[in-house]
């Protein structure tokens, strides 16, 4: 439904934009020139290559797809999860957990159950569990990172498009007709620029550090049920452990900045 609605949205923007350009007596086949796409586009994308790793590159469009195909994990679901790791853990052990962590829905879970069963010490399990989430944590930021420096790009590389076509216009300026026309046309790299900006990079960005903060929330939430597992607590005392975590919906924990910490 996000990735439908992300979609809606920008449709609308565009439509909103040509339907302004159209209503002041405006072509709105002017917009397509492939050059300006190219400069803005390209040199933002070359801008990037300077700038990241292009490993760093492929973590966020790989991050993007998964924004659009995939539904962020309900915590609500990880709380029946632990009480039945907690009745499991009280009946046979706590090594008895071990045969569930296979059939764990994510791979942070999955790690988190892993150290929990090594026997370590409760306050190291922390440290190791508080060091991978905050490398998680600092990925999805750099994914961040990377649109909203596009979003800044883009609009310069517009107005290098926009000057770009004054030069071919002044170049072959032989009269009065046709400046306008030409004129008008070379402005067109920066409507492609300011509009990547404020209508792609920058929401998309928006996006991604909503879902970092729901996921930040999730490792928390797993990292304190693995530790009430190693405290033996009971189903109950799990429950009322985990409970504070579920006040807080996906929805909010995309708007709230307060949660990112991880």
């Amino acid at each position: 439904m996000r990735a439908i609605g992300g979609a809606v949205g920008l449709v609308l923007g565009l439509l909103v934009v040509a339907w302004a350009h159209v209503s002041m007596g405006g072509d709105a086949a002017i917009f397509m020139q492939p050059e300006a796409f190219v400069v803005v586009f390209g040199g933002t994308a070359a801008a990037l290559l300077v700038s990241y790793p292009a490993s760093a590159i492929r973590g966020a469009v790989l991050a993007l797809a998964d924004l659009a195909t995939r539904q962020p994990p309900a915590l609500d679901v990880l709380v029946p999860t632990f009480m039945t790791y907690a009745r499991k853990a009280r009946r046979q052990g706590l090594m008895a957990i071990e045969d569930d962590i296979e059939k764990a829905p994510d791979g942070f879970l999955q790690r988190s159950l892993t150290v929990s069963v090594t026997g370590l010490p409760a306050p190291l399990v922390r440290e190791a569990l508080d060091i991978d989430a905050r490398v998680c944590a600092e990925r999805e930021d750099e994914h961040a990172q990377i649109l909203e420096a596009a979003a800044g790009y883009a609009p310069t590389l517009g107005i290098v498009g926009a000057v770009l076509g004054l030069m071919r216009v002044m170049q072959s300026f032989t009269g009065a007709e046709g400046v306008g026309a030409g004129i008008a046309a070379a402005f067109v790299a920066t409507v492609y620029g300011v509009g990547a900006a404020n209508l792609v990079f920058l929401p998309l960005a928006t996006r991604l550090r909503g879902r970092s903060r729901h996921d930040a929330l999730r490792r928390e939430l797993i990292i304190d049920g693995v530790l009430a597992l190693r405290d033996g607590a009971s189903p109950g005392v799990v429950e009322e452990r985990l409970a504070g975590y579920l006040s807080l919906k996906p929805e909010r924990a995309g708007a709230s900045g307060a949660v990112g910490a991880a």
